[in-house]
């Protein structure tokens, strides 16, 4: 029988077997532990700096410099002409299915890239305006989404603008929407639900006034 502090003067070599395989035992125990621990430290040392790095490039709002009281105020102006031009009243493109209301803060800047696109790419090139001044509005929305594309190529430079799948979807199902329509009611219906995304730009974006 090996008892605690029976041989406090003496080598492992002179130990009884016993004792020496039960020394051997905790020893590699205690060590076992010891690394446990270490790898349990390593393990919460490498999770933290995963998050503060998905905090920093993933949910880092990107920052549009872009007077957004003057583009509401240009829209309200010709909303009701361009809606009353509205043949579908009861179809919608961007709020189908609350499309913007379900998008995560990770894919806030790839559908904001991805609207900006839709925007200028189809929906302003698509609409034909005879009205002049209804005409100059949209010119100048649609600069001011050129200057809001600048930006967010700024923020996908500095890898803020990952586009996950989820984000692609929400993209796809806009497009989906738009090629329900022929294309010039399309584009009508597009620029009359234009609030709903301008909203949504407010709401997503630490948005600043260029004045």
């Amino acid at each position: 029988m090996c008892t605690k502090g029976a041989f406090p003067h003496r080598s492992a070599s002179s130990l009884p077997l016993t004792c020496v395989h039960t020394y051997i035992r905790v020893c590699a125990s205690a060590l076992g532990l010891c690394m446990k621990l270490q790898c349990v430290s390593l393990w919460l040392l490498g999770t933290i700096l995963m998050l503060c790095s998905v905090d920093n490039h993933g949910f880092r709002r990107c920052l549009i410099s872009i007077d957004m009281d003057h583009i509401e105020d240009s829209f309200q102006e010709i909303k009701r002409a361009i809606q009353a031009k509205d043949t579908f009243p009861n179809v919608t493109i961007l709020s189908t299915l609350e499309t913007l209301q379900i998008i995560k803060p990770l894919d806030v800047c790839c559908v904001t890239k991805n609207l900006l696109a839709f925007y200028v790419d189809r929906v302003f090139k698509d609409h034909q305006e005879p009205n002049p001044k209804i005409l100059r509005k949209i010119s100048s929305i649609a600069n001011s989404f050129l200057y809001m594309q600048k930006t967010l190529r700024q923020c996908q430079e500095q890898r803020q603008c990952h586009c996950r799948q989820e984000a692609t979807n929400v993209t796809r199902v806009i497009h989906d929407n738009y090629d329900q329509l022929e294309v010039r009611s399309a584009a009508v219906k597009s620029l009359g639900e234009l609030d709903i995304f301008l909203a949504w730009i407010a709401k997503n974006h630490e948005v600043t006034s260029s004045a």
